[in-house]
């Protein structure tokens, strides 16, 4: 099934920097992203797609944007290639939120580029979307610091109008939690994308 797409919003850079941990210097509850690529068409995974991920931190601000003071930084944001399975794999902290968005994480799949090491080029986009994660779970970690200095107003899914009108919840991250503690073991985030690797956004 082709997963329905979402708009790419306001904070997305170009940095194409191929890396598994986005960490950098953010804290938070560790986050074990894992995001499946298929063709559509063929239900098959798609290797070597460039998945694209960017997402707030924990009190809901990104990396490298003017108009948040952050220019420069390029914390949570990464890129990384699928493998056979059509798997890619990111270290990240779990997101915060900021007003009149419930928490989500951005991502876009680059297919048909070249690569080094350490950096993606080339190609076009066949999805751009946002994974959403679960109000339930966000509301159990917002409580932990350093969430829980965040001062925006919470939205949740039923009033986010990208989950409303742009078929967020096909979006929804299946979370596992780790371990016994969420704020040291953390959790880990699935999703398997749908995409037309011939199409190009």
């Amino acid at each position: 099934t082709l997963t329905p797409e979402q708009e790419e919003g306001p904070f997305y850079v170009a940095l194409e920097r191929i890396r598994s941990n986005i960490v950098g210097t953010r804290k938070g509850v560790p986050l074990d992203l894992r995001i499946t690529i298929v063709d559509s068409d063929t239900c098959k995974p798609v290797k070597g797609a460039a998945v694209d991920v960017w997402h707030a931190d924990a009190v809901g601000v990104y990396s490298d944007e003017a108009s948040q003071s952050t220019v420069g930084q390029t914390w949570l944001r990464g890129v990384q290639l699928t493998d056979a399975k059509g798997l890619a794999r990111f270290t990240t902290v779990y997101p915060g939120f900021y007003d009149g968005r419930a928490t989500h994480i951005h991502v876009k799949v680059h297919i048909g580029g070249t690569h080094s090491p350490s950096r993606y080029a080339g190609g076009h986009v066949s999805h751009n979307g946002q994974l959403f994660l679960p109000d339930a779970l966000s509301s159990r970690i917002y409580e932990l610091a350093p969430y829980a200095s965040d001062k925006n107003d919470r939205t949740l899914h039923a009033a986010d109008r990208v989950w409303t009108q742009q078929h967020g919840a096909s979006s929804l991250l299946t979370l596992t939690t780790l371990g016994d503690s969420l704020k040291v073991d953390g959790v880990r985030g699935k999703a398997t994308l749908g995409v037309d690797t011939s199409a190009s956004k």
